[in-house]
């Protein structure tokens, strides 16, 4: 009689009690998520950290591993959808970056400032100090993206990276 009580209650707990359980643990995940999508989303300038590999595919923007100081920003609307990016990498790995994206340091221009003033204002940079600073754009035809590019030299051995993907959806 004892063990006949002792399997319906198992058998009770284990009908109600781990649905119950995984019921509980999906809504705490499902409302975390809600609130990481929101934060990203409510964010209006560079929030530091790297892009998914999703936006790094879509905008082509495929950042160095060696990278530091990363952070970017998105923005969306029915004409243009943009990737903003910053970071910092080795002379190897900015050639590694601009090799993905089908060019190469030879092709940066002394003091052409590639961003424009509007895309700089969006997220705060400034190109103006110490410098060297070069740029470039890299055109492409659409869907892809055109990817405008600035490079500040001041630290000569690890320069700090600045771009703007935008592409037409």
């Amino acid at each position: 009689m004892i063990r006949r009580r002792a399997l319906t209650l198992l058998i009770i707990v284990l009908l109600i009690g781990v649905p119950a359980g995984y019921l509980v643990i999906s809504a705490n995940q499902s409302r975390d998520s809600g609130k990481v999508k929101e934060a990203r989303y409510s964010a209006t300038g560079l929030t530091a950290g790297w892009p998914s590999s999703v936006l790094g595919s879509l905008y082509q923007v495929k950042i160095p591993e060696d990278a530091t100081g990363v952070a970017y920003y998105e923005t969306n609307n029915w004409k243009t959808s943009r990737l903003y990016a910053q970071f910092s990498t080795t002379d190897a790995g900015l050639e590694e970056f601009l090799g993905h994206i089908r060019t190469s340091t030879s092709e940066l221009k002394e003091n052409d400032t590639a961003i424009s003033t509007r895309d700089q204002e969006v997220v705060g940079w400034t190109f103006t100090g110490d410098g060297p600073w070069y740029g470039l754009t890299h055109a492409q035809k659409n869907p892809a993206p055109t990817l405008d590019v600035m490079v500040d030299r001041a630290v000569p051995d690890r320069p700090t990276v600045y771009v703007v993907s935008r592409t037409i959806p």
